[in-house]
């Protein structure tokens, strides 16, 4: 599979995420400045203060997703021995009691899902500090790993590492 055509949609992904949270912090922003009338602000000046808040928060979402990106577009993934172990960038494949699941593991973007080249499949991201990235980093096709996934323990078997 084409992992830089994984890396190129994440980024893709993330460069999206970084141009709503500006907007979003612009928005917030002229509210709090703007979006009242001298008397109203004096009456309910924590309307502004809330506005205020949110273009901060926005603001540092941004700029976590910007180093994000950063940090992705310097990033090569590598090729891996059909067997393992398993590093950052391999995409690899488990299966929970029949069910098939697939990840790319990445150095950021962590929950993002992607599609395969010409749309073949869905891939899920995970991080070396996702617990998922934490429970497969290192280990080898037919290791199986236990993870908790929405609150319930599972237990999957590694299947294909590329």
């Amino acid at each position: 599979m084409d992992k830089q055509f994984l890396v190129a949609q994440l980024a893709e992904h993330l460069r999206e995420s970084v141009s709503t949270a500006r907007k979003a912090s612009q928005a917030a922003a002229e509210t709090a400045r703007d979006g009242a009338t001298p008397a109203e602000k004096r009456e309910d000046a924590r309307v502004a203060l809330e506005f205020s808040s949110l273009a901060k928060g926005q603001n540092a979402r941004a700029a976590r997703v910007a180093a994000e990106l950063s940090t992705l577009e310097t990033f090569r993934p590598a090729r891996f021995p059909a067997k393992g172990p398993i590093g950052l960038g391999a995409i690899v494949e488990v299966e929970d009691g029949g069910q098939g699941r697939t990840f790319f593991f990445s150095p950021v973007g962590a929950g993002v899902e992607l599609t395969g080249p010409g749309g073949d499949g869905f891939l899920s991201v995970v991080t070396p500090l996702s617990p998922i990235g934490k429970a497969v980093q290192g280990r080898h096709v037919g290791e199986s790993v236990e993870v908790t996934v929405q609150g319930e323990p599972r237990e999957w078997t590694i299947t294909y590492i590329e």
